[in-house]
């Protein structure tokens, strides 16, 4: 199986739609922040390996304890994934921490600091 192929991608998206459920609604550790996402996943093609992309709104404690509590977790969701999804494989998860989405909002308030001193400097020299 090739890495993009379509059972590939499909295996991709039942995987992160359960790892989504599961993280919402069955795991109780407090370390685990409510506001957490997973945003993608990589299942590798033999079905041995998964890397969970994982989303955390809140400061950086917070994510890393996120984390922490999900590492420490790995085998009860390894356990309840096989039980939700019949893979021939359960992979074995790597949770990454993603800040892409932290990344976007911080380079959205930027540009919106820029236009902003933009206009105010095209006010000021009589421009508009």
């Amino acid at each position: 199986m090739r890495k993009n192929s379509v059972k590939n991608t499909r295996i991709n998206g039942e995987v992160l739609k359960e790892l989504s459920n599961i993280i919402r609604s069955e795991i109780k550790d407090p370390r685990i922040n409510p506001m957490t996402s997973v945003v993608a996943v990589e299942v590798a093609p033999d079905l041995k390996t998964c890397k969970a992309y994982i989303s955390v709104l809140g400061d950086e404690i917070s994510q890393q304890d996120t984390i922490k509590g999900l590492k420490s977790a790995e085998g009860y969701i390894r356990r309840q994934l096989a039980k939700n999804i019949n893979l021939r494989n359960t992979p074995e998860i790597t949770f990454i921490l993603d800040q892409s989405i932290e990344y976007g909002v911080n380079m959205s308030k930027l540009i919106d600091e820029v236009t902003k001193k933009d206009r105010e400097n095209d006010r000021e020299n009589g421009d508009l």
